[in-house]
C-alpha cells in the first residue's frame, strides 16, 4: 500500500495558507478546517483559492459537515469528515456519493478524471471503532487521531495505535491515516502499527527549515 507523508495547515487568511502551502513542496496537503465549535480553534473558514498544481485533503473539524461539503466540493480530492460531529453520517457518506456520481456522469467518456474523490472518516482518540464498523466498507480513508484535535502541537497519545491495529485487521486494503503529534520518532510506531498516510503539522510547520523536517519524515517511512 502506498505511503505518504501529507503535511497539515492552519491558516486563518488567504496569505497564511500560500505561506504554508510554499513551506513545504508537498504534492498533497491536509487541509485542517475548524469552525470554532466542534473544536476550540478557528481555521480555513472563509472562501480560499488553491493552486492547482498540488492535491489536498479536507479534514472537517466542523459541526454540519453537509453545508460545507455542498459549498465547496470541488476543493478537494478527499474529503474527511469526524464520526462525531454528526447524529446521521450516512447522510454525509450519501452525500459525497452523490456528488462523486454526479461529477462522473457529467465528465465525457475520453475525459479523465484529475482528482477522483474519496471518502474518509476521521475518530478522535475516545471514540470506539465500534462507531465506524459499520461504514469500514464504502469508504475509502479512515484518519486516526493521535492527539485530541483542535491545535498544532499537541502530545501523541500512545492507546490510539491500537485503533490503527484494529482498523487494519478489518479492512487490510482500507487507507488508514494518522493525525497528531507525527514527529522521526512517532512516525515510526504509527507505521509499525499498520498506518500508511501520515500527517504532520508542528513539526513541520514550527521547524527551523520545514522543507528538511518534511523530507526527514518522508525518507523514514521508505525504510
Amino acid at each position: 500500500m502506498k505511503r505518504a507523508v501529507v503535511p497539515s495547515i492552519i491558516a486563518n487568511s488567504q496569505a497564511e495558507l500560500e505561506m504554508r502551502i510554499k513551506s513545504v513542496n508537498s504534492k498533497i496537503y491536509q487541509l485542517d478546517v475548524m469552525d470554532g465549535k466542534f473544536v476550540k480553534n478557528k481555521s480555513l473558514m472563509f472562501d480560499f483559492k488553491l493552486p492547482k498544481s498540488k492535491k489536498y485533503e479536507a479534514h472537517l473539524m466542523i459541526k454540519n459537515p453537509e453545508v460545507w461539503i455542498e459549498k465547496n466540493w470541488n476543493k478537494t480530492g478527499i474529503i474527511i469528515f469526524h464520526i462525531e460531529s454528526t447524529k446521521n453520517p450516512d447522510k454525509v457518506i450519501g452525500l459525497i456519493k452523490n456528488k462523486k456520481a454526479l461529477e462522473r456522469n457529467s465528465k465525457p467518456r475520453s475525459s479523465k478524471m484529475p482528482n477522483e474523490r474519496k471518502i474518509g472518516i476521521a475518530i478522535n482518540p475516545q471514540t470506539s471503532i465500534e462507531k465506524i464498523k459499520i461504514h469500514i466498507n464504502e469508504i475509502d480513508l479512515v484518519l486516526v487521531m493521535t492527539v485530541n484535535p483542535g491545535k498544532y502541537g499537541s502530545k501523541f497519545i500512545p492507546k490510539t495505535l491500537e485503533k490503527v491495529r484494529q482498523i487494519r485487521k478489518l479492512n487490510p486494503n482500507i487507507e488508514i491515516e494518522v493525525d497528531g503529534g507525527i514527529n522521526d520518532k512517532t512516525i515510526r510506531k504509527t507505521l509499525s502499527a499498520g498506518a500508511n498516510r501520515f500527517v504532520s503539522g508542528s513539526y513541520i510547520q514550527n521547524s527551523e527549515n520545514p522543507k528538511k523536517s518534511f523530507e526527514k519524515l518522508k525518507r523514514i517511512i521508505k525504510t
